[in-house]
């Protein structure tokens, strides 16, 4: 990374101020609750602006499509801001929906998850020879929801890809015990999540002979 921009919210010079709308001071972003309302009632926030959100395109648009639903169609849909797929495009591709591990434990407790986790090597680089072990899997489950998946994390060839799909399963309640009887398409990358039997907790060894 040569250089990381960012980007600023401009909110000070809006007029805020003058009907009440409060900012988060530090960064200029405004806070909402969970239906992207203020603390002014009949105000309201989407996209970037959004203070602790995800900075992300096509969260800003579906936000902001719910929010028009709620609004004017009846609909009490809000926005899920937790099962967001996205990928970080570099080389090696890091895809994940979800939290993170750290996260997870924070809010579930390390008692009540089970992670896995297993180095893979992908067909492709078997011809030139690349590490076998640079590519890595892993899922977090709450044991105390049927284990259901509430993390997803890929480092690999086309992770973007791989973590769509699997987005939807997420969406749609996925558990460890759905993916185990999930018949995995041989040689992808994405079978690996269909094969997982190694947890972290069990310090076994997740390097790979082959693909």
């Amino acid at each position: 990374v040569l250089i990381a921009v960012g980007r600023d919210a401009c909110t000070r010079n809006i007029g805020l101020e003058t009907i009440g709308v409060k900012i988060n001071e530090k960064n200029g972003k405004v806070p909402v609750n969970d239906e992207e309302q203020t603390n002014v009632p009949y105000v309201y926030a989407i996209g970037d602006i959004l203070d602790g959100k995800l900075e992300l395109t096509p969260v800003a648009i579906q936000a902001g499509k719910l929010l028009a639903r709620r609004l004017y169609g009846g609909s009490s849909t809000k926005c899920d801001y937790i099962n967001v797929p996205t990928t970080v495009f570099t080389p090696l591709e890091y895809g994940c929906c979800g939290l993170p591990e750290e996260r997870a434990v924070e809010e579930y407790g390390s008692q009540n998850l089970e992670v896995y986790h297993s180095l893979f090597w992908p067909l492709e680089w078997t011809v030139p020879g690349r590490d076998n072990n640079t590519c890595y899997a892993k899922i977090i489950c709450n044991k105390r929801d049927n284990n259901r998946v509430i993390g997803f994390h890929v480092l690999g060839p086309n992770a973007g890809e791989v973590t769509q799909g699997f987005a939807a399963a997420i969406k749609c309640g996925l558990t460890k015990e759905l993916l185990d009887e999930t018949i995995g398409i041989h040689p992808t990358c994405g079978e690996v999540f269909t094969t997982m039997d190694i947890t972290k907790s069990s310090g076994q060894d997740i390097t790979q002979r082959g693909c």
